[in-house]
């Protein structure tokens, strides 16, 4: 016994809703993808880094002001980025001494942004006298700084999520890392040089 013509249409009408539906998401999906991906990595370096002191005492105390200077370079043409969590952390001869919060900001397309760290106070280190008698002697220290990021990538009014980095995660296992050498103090025959830092999705 057949249907009647209405009744036999709604199902086919569904099915075709829910197609047209499905290929219009993954249109969508795909423009998204195409617009909010960043083509171009941000692009990051030590501009420039002073310690004034960094003194190392007989019982393994380390005294320290470090300050840093980090060039940020987000160089793609239609993708702005907001830094909603910044976390720099400081390593002399691979042991943290100093880690510093700073505040989130949004940087455009096509824009550079300085962020300057500082490292101020004291830290018992142990083990690390060897290495800061040879860095002494050369007239430079070689740091370690390491930022984690949790950033939001935007085009236009469309935003996406991309965590770089959740400070609040146990892991954290995307990082910006900056190796470099510092002179002790204002030192003109030992200058900085700036370096690179590498950068990871």
């Amino acid at each position: 016994m057949g249907c009647g013509g209405i009744l036999c249409c709604i199902p086919k009408c569904i099915c075709k809703m829910i197609l047209s539906a499905l290929i219009a998401l993954g249109i969508l999906a795909l423009i998204i993808w195409f617009t909010l991906r960043p083509i171009n990595p941000l692009k990051i370096h030590v501009q420039d880094a002073s310690l004034t002191p960094f003194n190392l005492t007989d019982n393994s105390i380390l005294f320290y002001n470090l300050a840093v200077a980090l060039n940020i370079r987000n160089p793609n043409k239609k993708i702005g980025v907001y830094y909603e969590q910044i976390e720099a952390r400081a390593f002399y001869d691979s042991q943290r001494f100093d880690s510093v919060t700073l505040t989130p900001f949004y940087q455009g397309h096509k824009n550079t942004t300085i962020l300057l760290p500082v490292f101020e106070g004291h830290k018992l280190l142990p083990s690390v006298q060897d290495e800061y008698s040879k860095d002494k002697i050369d007239g430079k220290f070689k740091i370690l700084v390491e930022v984690y990021l949790k950033m939001t990538f935007k085009a236009g009014v469309i935003y996406t999520w991309n965590n770089i980095s959740s400070i609040n995660t146990p892991k954290l296992k995307h990082r910006v890392t900056c190796e470099f050498e510092v002179p002790l103090g204002s030192n003109p025959a030992v200058g900085f040089h700036p370096e690179k830092c590498i950068f990871g999705y």
